[in-house]
């Protein structure tokens, strides 16, 4: 996911967020607002109802949304409506709902708390590491997944210093790397483990987490030896990082005689 993309928890239910750094709002994909406050099967069609409503009505609010493209179920980005904080709470007053109260009061939390994080990204691995634990992970998991995060974003610290593009390089360039390690694409990596939209890392062993950390981690440091200038050049270098990770992967399946990358998803691994 991008990493101004955060999915948000709202009473265990995921609502798809945007963080724009430069105006300092929260977008929030409205169709996942409408699905939690109206418990509907068909949530865009209500929307869309609720769309020609506002419309007919001369509301202002139906020509200011906009849109941003955020990740769909099969995993690609898809331009979605969405709506600030100030829109939705304007929003929620023309769905009834019981939840209305209660979604307005996380709203004003999620605000609160990324003035936290700004001032202390400290409080931000706190919390994710809490939802990690509220999940059912292991203290053990939790601690190598966020180390797995930071390891991650120091590659895309050094990518954005190659001139590396957001959005699709960034996918191509990850693709390349765990291919390398794993032996499968991402594709073929989340079928094994009967994975839609959840995100891949979430679902790794703890042996699988630290064999991915080792193939980023070796792939930025290549990468600040080698300075690539070009977008190939870079994708030679997650190569080599991650094949570096992959034979060390074949090394622990030879002397264990088992698989490293496995079926288990983290549903699996939590009713274990």
């Amino acid at each position: 996911m991008k990493k101004d993309n955060k999915i948000q928890l709202f009473e265990k239910q995921s609502v798809r967020t945007h963080w724009n750094e430069e105006k300092e709002l929260w977008y929030f994909s409205i169709i996942d607002v409408v699905a939690i406050l109206t418990e509907s099967p068909r949530p865009r069609k209500y929307w869309n109802a609720l769309k020609t409503k506002l419309i007919d009505e001369g509301s202002q609010l139906s020509q200011i949304l906009g849109q941003l493209k955020m990740q769909s179920a099969d995993g690609k980005y898809y331009k979605t409506d969405v709506a600030d904080t100030e829109q939705l709470l304007r929003l929620i007053q023309s769905i009834p709902s019981p939840k209305a109260k209660p979604f307005k009061l996380w709203l004003a939390k999620v605000g609160y708390q990324r003035i936290e994080e700004t001032e202390d990204p400290e409080i931000a691995f706190d919390r994710a590491m809490e939802t990690y634990f509220k999940k059912g992970y292991s203290k053990e998991w939790i601690n190598q997944r966020l180390k797995s995060i930071e390891v991650r974003k120091e590659l895309t610290d050094e990518w954005d210093e190659r001139g590396v593009k957001k959005g699709i390089e960034y996918a191509i360039l990850t693709n390349e790397i765990t291919e390398a390690w794993s032996g499968l694409d991402i594709k073929e990596y989340k079928r094994l483990k009967g994975l839609k939209k959840e995100n891949l890392r979430d679902n790794m062993s703890n042996l699988e987490i630290v064999l991915n950390m080792l193939a980023v981690a070796t792939t930025t440091e290549i990468s600040k030896e080698k300075m690539p200038n070009t977008f190939e050049q870079n994708k030679i270098i997650a190569n080599q990082g991650g094949t570096i990770a992959g034979n060390t992967r074949k090394e622990i399946e030879e002397k264990t005689g088992k698989k490293v990358v496995s079926k288990l998803s983290s549903k699996k691994m939590l009713n274990k």
